[in-house]
């Protein structure tokens, strides 16, 4: 060991100076990085800009350590180095820049997967946590992959080895991946959520739960249904969550021998009922056709709720000053009549409790008495 060369006063100045401009730029860095963040959280405040919130985050939970070794690398600035340790610090610099953007970036996925649950419930929670553990895992990749192109590592076979492994890895859970890619498009697009009651072929019910393959939806007669996330994208599905007004299509008839004066009081009555409600919207009444013993009548009108038990109540509330009107215009609602026109030949035999009945002949002649029997004098 060289004793002499720690005797050197020029290295032990080198080493105070490089200490001391460590420590400096350690504080202004941190003091300068802590009034950016309170400046920015008072403009995230005061102007309620989620962007610059997130930003104040990011800058708050920046690495101490890293902070420090960026000092570190300042203050080795400014003594003479060796060639050797040069390049040593520029490698230095590429990592430790690498390793603060790469947990930045981790941050602000932890940050996002926050906000999206951030009301107590998360739309889709598992779609949410997949979402954020791939984003997270690219990230890390790409800077360990960096780094170790930085550092004169060959990094193509180790990439070219990576996508092989991936394609047989996909190739053998091809089904499985499908499903998955279809739990975040579900969980991109937002076709349903958690709590929406949706109809899809026979299958109506509210969604209990999204998953990472399967939906689970709790049917109206009480069951369970679960069906695979591909299967249901496949599907054309009606989400009555998300259905602001109702469209109400009814019809009824009244007799055929209804005068036509009160044929159109009729529809004139109808809208006068419907235009009396408040959370109902009249669009047409029209005296439609000429049907099976009745004339039709066909009705639209708007609900302005989407709530089915309201709908319901209107539609009884409609039905019963629909039949108290028209026996006040003494109008008759059509039921259904059949009629049988008989031509020629004769009438089929009547029968009374399962026998014939006997019917007497016009032609026939008083009975006569026994040919052995006298007349009396």
């Amino acid at each position: 060991m060289n004793w002499d060369a720690l005797l050197d006063e020029t290295l032990w100045i080198n080493i105070a100076i490089v200490v001391g401009i460590t420590l400096v730029s350690y504080l202004v860095l941190r003091a300068i990085l802590g009034i950016v963040t309170r400046r920015l959280s008072k403009l995230a405040t005061h102007s309620k800009t989620h962007f610059l919130g997130i930003a104040a985050e990011l800058l708050a939970r920046t690495s101490h350590l890293l902070i420090l070794a960026f000092s570190l690398l300042i203050a080795l600035k400014t003594v003479e180095l060796p060639a050797r340790w040069e390049s040593t610090m520029s490698h230095g610099w590429f990592i430790a820049l690498a390793f603060q953007l790469a947990l930045w970036m981790d941050t602000g996925v932890r940050l996002w997967m926050e906000s999206l649950s951030r009301d107590g419930k998360a739309r889709n929670p598992v779609t949410t946590t997949i979402i954020g553990i791939m984003i997270r895992i690219v990230v890390w990749t790409m800077m360990l992959l960096s780094i170790l192109a930085n550092l004169g590592v060959d990094i193509t076979a180790m990439v070219a080895s990576l996508g092989v492994g991936g394609i047989a890895i996909a190739l053998a859970v091809q089904t499985l991946l499908s499903d998955v890619f279809a739990s975040l498009s579900i969980g991109v697009d937002k076709p349903f959520e958690i709590g929406d009651f949706v109809v899809f072929g026979e299958v109506a019910g509210t969604i209990e739960h999204i998953g990472l393959k399967t939906t689970r939806i709790r049917a109206l007669s009480g069951e369970q249904v679960v069906v695979a996330n591909a299967d249901l994208l496949r599907q054309i599905v009606h989400n009555y969550k998300r259905m602001a007004t109702r469209r109400i299509v009814f019809k009824f008839g009244i007799a055929y021998h209804t005068p036509t004066e009160k044929v159109k009081a009729v529809a004139a009555l109808v809208k006068r009922i419907i235009e009396g409600i408040e959370i109902a919207r009249f669009d047409r009444a029209h005296f439609l056709a000429f049907d099976d013993s009745q004339l039709t009548f066909e009705v639209v009108y708007i609900m302005q709720v989407s709530d089915y038990n309201q709908y319901m109540d209107t539609q009884q509330e409609i039905n019963l000053a629909l039949l108290e009107g028209v026996r006040e215009l003494d109008v008759q609602f059509a039921f259904p009549v059949r009629r049988v026109e008989f031509i020629g030949g004769s009438f089929p035999e009547v029968t009374v409790a399962g026998l014939p009945q006997e019917t007497p002949d016009q032609g026939a002649s008083p009975p006569q008495p026994p040919r052995d029997a006298q007349p009396t004098a």
